[in-house]
C-alpha cells in the first residue's frame, strides 16, 4: 500500500517508573526479550478515561515466573497472568501494579530511549485478543479507540494482520476493522 503526504507515528511517553524497571530489568536480564508498556499509552485514544493503568512487562515464554518472582522479591506489586478472578479481586481499582505476562513471538514492538515498548499496532491487537487485560477497553470504548488511532496515526496494516495472525485472530480483526472504520 501507499499513502500520499506526511507519516504521523505513535510514540508514547515512557513514564520514570518504566524507565526504571527497563534498566532493573535489563541489568538482571540482559539476554530477556521484553516489551514494557503502560496502559496510559490507551488514554490518548478513549473517550473516557480508564480509572487505573498498570505497567505490562511481556517477555519471552518461558521467563514469565523468573520475571514474576525477581520484581516479587523487589517489593513491587506483581501478578503473572491474571485471570479474570483475579482482576475482579485484587486488581480493579489499585494503582502502580505491573502485569507479567508471555510475549507473543515477532510482536511489533519498538525501541524508545532504550525501551523496548509497544508499537500502536500491538497495541491495537492486544485490546481486541485479551479481553480479561483490557476489560476496561471493549465494547463502544474499543471502537472509539479505533477510530481515534486510525485517524490520528500512521498505521501499518500489514504489521498489525501480521501480529493479529500469530495470535490466531487475523480474520477477525480485519472483519472488525471493515464493519468500524467505514467513513
Amino acid at each position: 500500500m501507499f499513502a500520499l503526504g506526511a507519516m504521523n507515528y505513535f510514540v508514547p511517553e515512557i513514564s520514570l517508573k518504566s524507565k526504571k524497571l527497563s534498566k532493573k530489568l535489563n541489568k538482571n536480564f540482559p539476554y530477556l526479550e521484553s516489551c514494557i508498556w503502560d496502559t496510559s499509552f490507551i488514554n490518548e485514544f478513549t473517550l473516557h478515561q480508564a480509572n487505573q493503568s498498570y505497567i505490562l512487562v511481556e517477555v519471552e515464554k518461558g521467563a514469565t515466573q523468573a520475571i514474576f518472582l525477581y520484581l516479587q522479591a523487589n517489593k513491587y506489586s506483581v501478578f503473572l497472568e491474571p485471570t479474570k478472578d483475579v482482576f475482579e479481586r485484587y486488581i480493579t481499582g489499585n494503582d502502580n501494579l505491573i502485569i507479567v505476562k508471555t510475549l507473543i513471538t515477532e510482536a511489533p514492538t519498538k525501541n524508545i530511549d532504550g525501551i523496548n515498548t509497544s508499537t500502536l499496532e500491538k497495541i491495537l491487537v492486544d485490546i481486541f485478543c485479551d479481553k480479561i487485560t483490557f476489560f476496561a477497553y471493549q465494547g463502544n470504548e474499543m471502537r472509539i479507540i479505533y477510530k481515534e488511532a486510525f485517524s490520528k496515526y500512521s498505521i501499518n496494516k500489514s504489521k498489525m494482520l501480521r501480529y493479529a495472525d500469530r495470535r490466531g485472530k487475523k480474520e477477525k480483526i480485519k472483519a472488525y476493522i471493515d464493519s468500524n472504520l467505514r467513513q
